[in-house]
């Protein structure tokens, strides 16, 4: 495999993206960079500061807001810092999945966060999961994957990782909620969630994650 390598690596929530995209990142020692993470960071930001008001986004707070956000990925660690502090845990909340997908329509905060990925990019190249990376943030990449699942198997893969961090839902709910993000991010005006049309499609409804691993690293070992 070339130097500064880009594998971009997009598709629908709890399809097992950035698990499969930190094993790459260990098994080609290539940084990994979440970028679903990025929109959820501001979506909390938002939040934290009362930017939602009974359910509606101050879309215009928002824009301004962001001229002095600083908000930063750390590639050893993996987590995410906004203004200097580290909000990795609580950019995972439910209430943070409710609403990340109004964040992330808007085109200002596209165009905002796609500056910010561009340029963390290294001579090693890296690994970037989310729903446009391929299509959009690095329409060049080496490698295009595009993750697929049923939602029900999505639905109870996000609902057993919340049982297990001790968050009070339902399956239901987690259902509802996976399906109605895919609905905004699907027919969103800017940079929809679509599989790029060179993408390699992989459907993890009934493998495992070593199997789409393995998959993977072989397409990626014989380009």
């Amino acid at each position: 495999m070339k130097s500064s390598v880009i594998i971009a690596i997009d598709g629908f929530a709890s399809t097992g993206k950035s698990t499969i995209a930190k094993m790459l990142s260990s098994h080609y020692q290539i940084p990994f960079i979440d970028s679903g993470a990025f929109y959820r960071g501001i979506t909390y930001f938002a939040l934290e500061n009362g930017l939602f008001k009974e359910g509606v986004l101050d879309e215009e707070s928002l824009s301004t807001a962001l001229e002095n956000l600083n908000i930063r990925f750390h590639p050893n660690s993996s987590d995410l810092f906004l203004n200097g502090k580290n909000i990795s845990d609580k950019i995972r909340l439910p209430v943070i999945s409710e609403n990340v997908s109004t964040v992330a329509k808007l085109p200002f905060v596209r165009d905002f966060l796609l500056r910010e990925l561009r340029t963390m990019g290294s001579e090693k190249g890296l690994i970037m999961d989310g729903r446009d990376i391929g299509s959009v943030v690095f329409p060049d990449a080496d490698y295009k994957f595009f993750f697929n699942a049923r939602p029900e198997i999505r639905a109870l893969r996000r609902y057993e990782e919340l049982r297990l961090k001790g968050e009070k839902t339902t399956f239901e709910e987690v259902l509802n909620n996976l399906i109605h993000r895919d609905k905004i991010d699907s027919a969103r005006e800017v940079a929809p969630l679509q599989k790029p049309i060179d993408a390699f499609e992989v459907d993890t409804s009934d493998i495992s994650t070593q199997e789409v691993f393995s998959l993977l690293a072989k397409k990626i070992d014989t380009k």
